[in-house]
């Protein structure tokens, strides 16, 4: 494909050709899942009643495979009573408050649901009436649907997700081609848009309806969508467990999908690491942020969509190298992550003590870590009890900052022990002011300021200090949390942050960010009606109601890895003399 070939829109035919109308708009957003276009002059807050394929009642597959994954009954309001034995009625108005908001976050997530050749196959990024300007977020972005996808799953509507992954799916087979470059086979877009086109040689004003998806060639930066193929793993395994429907992973087509995936992120480069090398802004943190190189959220969706994709392939003789393959980068990014990236207040007085410039193969500070690299706010933030895993890593250089999402789906992922993953948690008890404040929750903290803003961002008007991904708070986080904290048993956590949220969410218009230290205000340029603000909501609520479903997202630890990593850990100690007959490790650990 030529440039003059890659700057047209792709088109994608799936036998839907004059199935639409001509529209006044390119994007079809349908109220509910049906194919009715948004009506002007103001938001629709009662959508009817979903397509009868879609609706939990109709759907005679959903439910049958496990009981505990049945949505719950609706329960009652029973009235408290005081000490006196009156009517206590604080707690069933809080009920009534938190039913009244489920049913607005439901009703708008439905609104944003978008509709292709008369299937629901997504929800788009925001969708606010009143927003003149949308630039990219009237698309359906990989990474935003996934939370959509969860929340319609656990409400048992299966359609729209597998939808959802079989169109994505198709897109990834399409020629990415940027300045005569084409990036790996396996590219799965950032986003896609559904467009109304003329028919090609009709002249009677016949209309069709064509996917356009983006790899990164239109994004800010142009920079490949690195984490889309991960996440479509992961919603891949969450489909099927939820559904029932295991037999979809069996399909050529997805096997194909998944290997492809695979093949692109395990392949030989000149990295002595088993973690991803990414470029800046290839992940939620779009835009320049310093996080070039190995950055942690990377590396637990990595670690996570290597298990899920173990999970799903087909035992055949063309998987046997891929799967072997498979095990050896788990094995050792497993090591890495828990070895180098961990933080506590035992561990920075370590590296504090470094020595430095150490030519060896029993060296301590492997990386070659200066001890001035330690930033002040660290000295007195880390917590006696509590640590978490640092968002980078590269020779001379460690990045010290925490960042939400890579910790946290280290716990959902068991790339973490069990000891991290505990400490993890305590740590965001104990920095509750920071982390949480006024709104979940922290995309990482502290922010980049003064000098280290300018030279790191490039003096980012957008990611200016404590705003957007330079230390924004981000309401969609939520489920994240909620998911972490169910695996280590400790809801509490999660519905302390969710309570937090509901105080003001829905009467800020469900945003997408919000800006200064403590969450205080709604983002400068943050989009309302934000989608995965919404349904990042709705997870939380519902994974709280019924803690069981979260098992259809975590990774449990494999017993042979986490043997391995014992005998791995007592082979690298500085304190083991080197044999002769060491054996031959493929990585650096």
């Amino acid at each position: 494909m030529g440039i003059a070939q890659a700057a047209a829109p792709l088109r994608l035919h799936l036998g839907c050709s004059g199935a639409a109308p001509p529209r006044p708009t390119s994007l079809r957003v349908g109220v509910g899942f049906g194919s009715h276009a948004r009506r002007k002059g103001g938001r629709r807050r009662s959508p009817p009643r979903a397509a009868s394929s879609l609706h939990p009642s109709s759907n005679t597959r959903a439910h049958d495979h496990d009981p505990a994954l049945k949505p719950p009954a609706p329960a009652g309001d029973v009235a408290g009573r005081d000490l006196n034995g009156a009517a206590d009625h604080a707690p069933q108005q809080r009920r009534r408050a938190a039913s009244d908001l489920e049913e607005e976050a439901w009703a708008l997530l439905r609104e944003s649901v978008v509709s292709y050749c008369g299937s629901p196959v997504g929800t788009i990024a925001a969708c606010d009436p009143n927003d003149s300007s949308p630039l990219n977020y009237d698309q359906v972005f990989i990474r935003d649907f996934v939370p959509s996808g969860i929340a319609f799953l656990l409400k048992g509507e299966y359609d729209i997700v597998r939808n959802f992954i079989l169109h994505t799916l198709q897109l990834q087979s399409w020629e990415k081609t940027m300045d005569c470059h084409s990036p790996g086979q396996g590219l799965m877009p950032a986003s896609f848009k559904v467009r109304v086109v003329p028919l090609e040689g009709d002249e009677e004003g016949a209309t069709e309806e064509v996917l356009d998806p983006d790899f990164g060639e239109a994004a800010i930066g142009r920079v490949a969508p690195v984490d889309s193929g991960l996440w479509w793993i992961i919603l891949l395994r969450a489909y099927g467990k939820c559904s029932g429907d295991l037999s979809f992973h069996e399909r050529i087509d997805v096997q194909t999908g998944i290997k492809l995936i695979l093949k692109l992120c395990l392949a030989d480069g000149f990295d002595m690491f088993p973690t991803l090398l990414v470029t800046d802004g290839s992940c939620m943190m779009d835009r320049r942020m310093g996080i070039h190189g190995h950055p942690l959220e990377i590396q637990s969706l990595f670690y996570s969509a290597l298990l899920c994709a173990r999970e799903m392939l087909t035992p055949e003789d063309g998987s046997a190298d891929l799967i072997r393959a498979l095990n050896n980068r788990l094995m050792a990014l497993s090591f890495h992550i828990r070895e180098y990236y961990w933080l506590d207040k035992r561990k920075l007085n370590e590296i504090y003590r470094y020595k430095t410039e150490e030519y060896s193969y029993d060296a301590v500070n492997k990386f070659n870590i200066y001890p001035d690299q330690i930033p002040p706010w660290l000295v007195e933030w880390i917590p006696p009890e509590g640590g978490y895993l640092i968002g980078n890593l590269q020779p001379a250089h460690m990045d010290f900052r925490f960042f939400s999402l890579g910790n946290l789906w280290s716990i959902v992922s068991s790339l973490a022990t069990t000891r991290q993953s505990h400490a993890i948690l305590d740590l965001v008890e104990a920095k509750w002011s920071d982390l949480v404040a006024e709104m979940p929750l922290k995309i990482c903290y502290p922010a980049l300021e003064d000098q280290e803003w300018k030279y790191i961002t490039g003096s980012d008007p957008k990611n200016t200090p404590w705003s957007y991904h330079n230390a924004g708070s981000w309401p969609t986080l939520l489920w994240q949390l909620t998911v972490a904290c169910i695996k280590m048993n400790r809801p509490e956590i999660a519905a302390r942050a969710v309570e937090v949220a509901e105080r003001r969410i829905s009467a800020d218009k469900w945003p997408e960010y919000y800006d200064t230290k403590r969450g205080r205000f709604i983002g400068k340029q943050a989009r309302l009606f934000q989608t995965w603000s919404i349904a990042g909501f709705l997870v939380a609520k519902l994974l709280l109601e019924n803690p069981e479903k979260s098992r259809i997202l975590c990774n449990n630890e494999d017993e042979e890895f986490a043997n391995a990593f014992n005998l791995m850990a007592d082979s690298c100690s500085p304190n083991r003399k080197r044999g002769r007959k060491a054996p031959k490790k493929t990585y650096i650990v």
